[in-house]
């Protein structure tokens, strides 16, 4: 019974999400770039500009279609590394934050949702999903190459980096977090990404270890919307990278715009807004 309740509200997840792709993968991350470059240059109110409710919401809503592609694949043993990845999440960011330790010394500017001590409440759902999004996009362009892990990882943990290439400099525009010395790319110092390194590996390395590649490669072929959450980001943070004319950033976006497209797996719905293109087998 319980696997028949999880099964249909699986189901009924994908649905929505198939039924939304537009809305969910252009549209939201439309809006939210224009809201935070509006709340960034003083065009909204005070309460309104950088909401933490809002901006917890707003990443949640975009995180649907990963967690659509995902769903059957979590099983008890997943769902217990992903809570262990939530927490070394939490360690790593506050020895950051604390000690400068491994990303350079970094202050939040913006609250992020909830903070605990120092730390934003909703961290794993910012940074998790980014490093399942570069697992899956690296799967998708190696293809059958993905079976051997020294092509497998490394791809991954590259594509990380490559997200965060995107992310931190628009990030640090917007004022969310910035660096106490600064650093020749966009005020961001090469620490910083030498600790992306570490803890993409680290995340990269258990989720390959918790998860058959071979089980997530087929739910890509099942779910055209699987890398929808890639869209939504490179549609965000590419804007507020190129309103802030950010080229190195918005050339990164371009990369990450070719790598999706080289997967083909996305068809004219997602730009019609039909809601056609979504699970094209369920199992």
């Amino acid at each position: 019974m319980a696997d028949a309740r999880r099964t249909a509200a699986q189901a009924r997840l994908e649905t929505v999400v198939a039924e939304n792709r537009f809305g969910i993968a252009v549209l939201a991350p439309l809006i939210g770039a224009a809201s935070l470059l509006a709340g960034a240059r003083g065009f909204l109110p005070a309460w309104l500009a950088f909401s933490p409710a809002l901006l917890v919401f707003g990443t949640a809503m975009l995180r649907f279609p990963l967690a659509a592609a995902i769903a059957p694949e979590l099983d008890r043993r997943a769902l217990a590394v992903l809570a262990a990845l939530c927490g070394y999440t939490y360690l790593i960011e506050h020895v950051g934050v604390t000690t400068g330790w491994p990303y350079g010394a970094f202050s939040y500017g913006v609250e992020l949702g909830p903070m605990v001590a120092g730390v934003p409440l909703a961290l794993p759902l910012f940074f998790l999903p980014l490093v399942l999004n570069a697992y899956f996009l690296a799967l998708a362009l190696l293809g059958e190459r993905a079976r051997a892990p020294h092509l497998r990882l490394p791809a991954a943990v590259g594509l990380v980096l490559l997200v965060d290439c995107v992310l931190d400099p628009g990030a640090v525009a917007l004022g969310f977090w910035s660096y106490a010395d600064g650093g020749l790319y966009y005020g961001i110092p090469l620490s910083n990404y030498l600790g992306w390194a570490l803890s993409g590996s680290v995340a990269v390395v258990a989720l390959d270890v918790t998860f058959d590649h071979r089980a997530l490669r087929a739910r890509l072929d099942a779910c055209s919307f699987a890398l929808d959450d890639l869209v939504s980001f490179v549609v965000l943070w590419g804007l507020v990278n190129l309103a802030y004319a950010n080229w190195v950033p918005v050339l990164c976006t371009a990369a990450l715009v070719c790598g999706l497209l080289a997967t083909d797996r996305f068809d004219l719905a997602l730009a019609r807004g039909d809601g056609e293109g979504g699970v094209r087998e369920w199992g």
